[in-house]
């Protein structure tokens, strides 16, 4: 059996990510799945679920729990898109954005700390890494239609 090499440590990275979220001062009230979210909209701005899921890589019913909450608590918008009724653009409230920002300066502090231990060769080879993590899925079923990959992510 070989040793992993760096699987454990983005395990590790991702849940320490989640603690530092975590202890927010007043409490976020969002899980960690939620304030990403919020973060990347507060970035891209309104977005279509269809973005959301390829940028997240979640599972649809992953992806539509998630927004479910965050529309619950008020803090996105689902509204279908004029130019195609069967998909949906999500969009931030007012309230949303304030959380989303707090969100994001959160996670900007933690980056501001790792920042400080790296060089920009580090940053870019780290960035490297976690691209090639997020391309597996495509690299492994490279002949496979959108369609199907979605068919495929579904059911697992």
């Amino acid at each position: 059996m070989k040793r992993l090499r760096f699987v454990l440590e983005v395990h590790r990275a991702t849940h320490r990510i989640g603690l530092f979220l975590e202890g927010a001062v007043p409490p976020l009230g969002l899980s960690q799945g939620e304030a990403h979210l919020l973060a990347y909209l507060l970035e891209a701005g309104d977005t279509s679920l269809s973005e959301l899921h390829a940028a997240f890589g979640h599972k649809r019913s992953t992806l539509t729990s998630y927004m479910d909450r965050l529309e619950a608590k008020r803090l996105v918008k689902r509204e279908a898109r004029p130019e195609d009724r069967r998909s949906f653009q999500v969009s931030l409230t007012g309230p949303g954005r304030t959380l989303a920002t707090r969100v994001h300066r959160r996670l900007e502090a933690l980056e501001a700390v790792v920042l400080g231990q790296l060089g920009e060769e580090d940053v870019e080879s780290l960035r490297t890494g976690l691209e090639a993590i997020a391309e597996v899925d495509r690299e492994e079923h490279p002949s496979e239609s959108p369609k199907r990959r979605r068919m495929r992510t579904r059911s697992t």
